[in-house]
């Protein structure tokens, strides 16, 4: 079995090749799309409930604070991606938009977070959050952006390090998480 960072880095070369087939060729974003959002929520929130936790106890929490956010910003992008038509061109703006910002993480990730956990764990505990981040990523195949648990919007929120969420309804975390991704832009 691969260690945790190399599941994530497949992933990310998986994500990277969706959204360049549904740019250059519009007539499969109809298809691709629904599977694009389920494999990005589905790792997503596998990252954040087992992976960020251990990069933030590994002196790694501004980084893992960064790509909480940016993962509150990319559910909805996505969320709005795919409540427009795909054949029109709001649809490619917002494509353009979601790959830039996926993009953006994913190479964020692979240049902070990713190195930061292989310098800084072993490889046993490397594997076991391989594990775990498959058994995760495997749970939440199926959701959607917008599928989340109050649990899970409360797990973004500790990823972020905000404070005084836990008396909060689930819609207002979202409201806040969102509130905080947009001021960092």
């Amino acid at each position: 079995m691969s260690d945790v960072v190399d599941l994530i880095m497949k992933d990310h070369r998986e994500f990277e090749r969706m959204l360049a087939q549904m740019e250059s060729d519009p007539t499969s974003r109809a298809t691709v799309l629904p599977v694009f959002a389920t494999l990005l929520t589905a790792h997503s929130r596998a990252e954040e409930n087992e992976v960020y936790p251990a990069a933030s106890a590994a002196d790694g929490a501004d980084d893992v604070a960064h790509s909480q956010e940016e993962h509150v910003e990319a559910d909805r992008l996505v969320e709005r991606l795919q409540a427009c038509d795909p054949d029109s061109a709001e649809f490619a703006e917002l494509l353009a938009e979601v790959a830039e910002a996926v993009t953006h993480h994913l190479e964020e990730e692979e240049e902070t977070v990713l190195p930061h956990l292989r310098e800084r764990l072993d490889d046993d505990r490397l594997q076991e959050l391989g594990e775990a981040f498959l058994t995760s990523r495997e749970e939440h195949l199926g959701a959607g952006p917008g599928d989340i648990t109050r649990a899970e919007v409360q797990q973004q929120a500790r990823n972020m390090e905000l404070e005084g969420t836990s008396g909060m309804t689930k819609d207002e975390l979202q409201r806040k998480l969102l509130a905080e991704a947009e001021s960092e832009e």
